[in-house]
């Protein structure tokens, strides 16, 4: 997942497949506390700059809540998307009319099982009990039949996760669900350390700390021009 022309560069070069632009946009960004707070003409606006980096990898919106109620709502908002520069949009749950319209149209869609963050009151692991499995096992086989390319699998314990994996055959994109997805998802500010808020979940794997890193920076330009020592005649024009 990356919102903007930045991390959407550092991404492509770093050869992902698939950028995201996730409407966790809403709270890593813009920092509300839910998903729900963000709406299309500020998703719009992210798949905008990640577009404009113009990148190898497949750049996917994710489409905001209500913004795909219906299936005439849905093709309106995905087209949006596509003008704007997105190859594909993710809706969460299992909506077939809505994958069917749109397939219909030649628009590729990633769905979204397991947690919702749109619509779960809070995050919770999926596919406990046999009955939570085997809705989850329907669910992805529904959605495979209505036109899907990819399915998100967030939060959804790891053996259920595999056995959906191989009742499939689109890939499946792990976030929180274990090892035996096809894919791994993780939001670009928190995979770098780029999230000052100290979120940090136990799926998720850190590779750097550039929040610190960046702290300490500001701090130094602070000092420097607090002190004088910043600018040099050497910045002078």
């Amino acid at each position: 997942s990356a919102y903007d022309y930045p991390s959407a560069i550092i991404a492509d070069r770093a050869g992902v497949d698939i950028i995201l632009v996730g409407d966790s946009a809403a709270n890593v960004v813009h920092g509300m506390s839910s998903t729900r707070g963000i709406g299309m003409q500020e998703m719009l606006l992210h798949v905008k700059a990640v577009a404009r980096a113009k990148p190898r990898a497949k750049v996917v919106a994710d489409m905001p809540y209500s913004s795909f109620s219906t299936p005439f709502t849905a093709l309106r908002n995905a087209s949006k998307f596509l003008e704007a520069g997105a190859n594909a949009v993710k809706i969460e749950g299992n909506k077939p009319e809505v994958v069917e319209a749109l397939a219909k149209n030649r628009i590729k869609v990633m769905g979204h099982l397991g947690y919702l963050p749109q619509t779960d009151r809070k995050p919770r692991s999926k596919g406990k009990t046999a009955r939570e499995e085997e809705k989850l096992i329907r669910d992805a086989k529904s959605l495979e039949a209505s036109g899907c390319f990819w399915l998100v699998l967030e939060l959804v314990k790891e053996k259920t996760a595999k056995k959906i994996t191989s009742n499939l055959s689109i890939p499946t994109i792990g976030i929180g669900s274990g090892r035996y997805c096809a894919g791994q998802v993780l939001v670009f500010h928190d995979l770098v350390g780029l999230n000052p808020t100290g979120f940090k979940p136990k799926f998720l794997k850190q590779y750097s700390h550039l929040s610190v890193d960046a702290e300490r920076a500001v701090r130094k330009f602070a000092s420097e021009v607090r002190s004088g020592k910043f600018p040099e005649k050497k910045h002078a024009p």
